[in-house]
C-alpha cells in the first residue's frame, strides 16, 4: 500500500497536467483552425464574386456612386471612397481579412471561448448573402446623399423610418455612424463622446452635424450594421471599445442622477427584403458578450449544414438579388 500511494499521486498529477497544459479532450483549437480555413475559402469566393459583379448591392453601389458624381461633383472624393465597398479594397472586406489573420494568435483573445466565437462570426460574415445585405448601408448612404433621387435598398424610406422610430435625422451618412470600419467614438476634454470619421469619410462633416454619442444612442435611426449585422461585423476588440464608451457615458449620466440606455437596447424598425442568413443572425445587443458556451459551439458546429454545399446555394441566392 505504501508503494501504491506515490504511483496514484503520479497518475493524478499527470491527469491534472494534461488538462492544464494541453486541455485533454478540448476540441476548440481544432474548430478554430477549421473555421479559419473555411473563412479563408469563403473570402476567396467573396473576392471572386465582387470582382465579377455578382453581388447585387455591390453593383448598385457602383452605379449609384457613378450617377451621383455627375450631379454632385463636389462629392466625388467621398463617393469614390464609399464605392470601394463594392470591391475588395473597402474597409468592410479589409476588416474581414484582418480578423481572419488575427485568429491565428490566441494572444488576441481573452480565452478560447471568445476566439471560437470570433471564428464562427467571421465565417458567417463572409457569407456572400450576408455581405450583400451589409452593403445596403453604404448604398443607402449614397441614396440619401442624392436627396431622394436614388431609392434605398433593403430598407424603408428615410421619412418612413423617422416616423416609425421617432428618431432624429442626423443627416446623410448616419447609417455608418457606430460602424468601426468608418470611424470611432472619441472623448473630448469635457468627457463627451462624439463620432470621428476615418480619412476621406470626414467629408461627411460637410453634410451632417457632429454626432454626440448620448444623442445618437437615444435617437439613432435604423441601419443594417447597428440593428442586424453588428454581431457578425464587429471584432472582440471593437466590441470592447464600444462597450467602454457605453459604460463611461452611463457612469457620467448616473452621477447626474439620469438614466442612460445602450444604443443597442432595442432594435429600430426599417429592414426590408433581407436574406435568410441575416434574419437568423443574433441580436446586435449580444455583441461583445460570450453568450455561447463551448457546448453550444460544439452542437452548432456539428449540425451546421452551411458547411456543406454552402457555396452554390449562396451564390445562386445573391445573383437573384433580394
Amino acid at each position: 500500500m505504501a508503494g501504491m500511494l506515490p504511483r496514484v499521486l503520479a497518475v493524478f498529477s499527470t491527469i491534472i497536467l494534461c488538462f492544464t497544459l494541453t486541455g485533454c479532450g478540448d476540441d476548440r483549437p481544432e474548430k478554430i483552425a477549421q473555421y479559419q480555413q473555411l473563412s479563408q475559402q469563403r473570402l476567396g469566393q467573396l473576392n471572386s464574386m465582387l470582382n465579377a459583379g455578382e453581388l447585387r448591392n455591390a453593383t448598385l453601389l457602383n452605379q449609384y456612386a457613378n450617377l451621383l458624381k455627375q450631379s454632385k461633383p463636389d462629392l466625388v472624393p467621398l463617393l469614390d471612397e464609399l464605392a470601394k465597398d463594392a470591391g475588395t479594397s473597402g474597409p468592410m472586406f479589409q476588416s474581414l481579412q484582418r480578423r481572419v489573420s488575427e485568429l491565428s494568435s490566441a494572444d488576441n483573445f481573452v480565452d478560447l471561448d471568445q476566439q471560437l466565437e470570433e471564428a464562427q462570426n467571421i465565417y458567417h460574415a463572409a457569407d456572400p448573402s450576408l455581405y450583400n445585405d451589409m452593403l445596403s448601408d453604404p448604398v443607402n448612404v449614397v441614396a440619401d446623399l442624392s436627396g431622394g433621387q436614388l431609392a434605398r435598398v433593403n430598407s424603408i424610406s428615410r421619412e418612413a423610418a423617422a416616423l416609425a422610430n421617432g428618431n432624429e435625422d442626423f443627416g446623410a451618412g448616419s447609417q455608418l455612424v457606430g460602424n468601426p470600419s468608418y470611424g470611432n467614438w472619441q472623448t473630448n476634454s469635457s468627457g463627451m463622446s462624439f463620432w470621428a470619421w476615418y480619412g476621406m469619410y470626414s467629408m461627411f462633416s460637410n453634410v451632417m452635424n457632429p454626432v454626440r454619442y448620448d444623442r445618437w444612442s437615444n435617437n439613432r435611426g435604423y441601419s443594417y450594421y447597428n440593428d442586424v449585422g453588428r454581431s457578425r461585423y464587429t471584432s472582440p476588440k471593437q466590441a470592447t471599445a464600444q462597450n467602454r464608451t457605453y459604460e463611461n457615458t452611463k457612469k457620467a449620466f448616473n452621477s447626474q442622477g439620469r438614466q442612460f440606455n445602450s444604443p443597442y437596447a432595442k432594435s429600430r424598425t426599417g429592414s426590408t427584403g433581407l436574406s435568410r442568413q441575416s434574419t437568423s443572425t443574433p441580436k446586435a445587443s449580444t455583441t461583445g458578450t460570450r453568450s455561447a458556451s463551448a457546448s453550444k459551439f460544439r452542437s452548432t458546429y456539428s449540425k451546421d449544414s452551411s458547411f456543406r454545399n454552402s457555396s452554390s446555394r449562396t451564390t445562386r441566392g445573391v445573383r437573384r438579388g433580394k
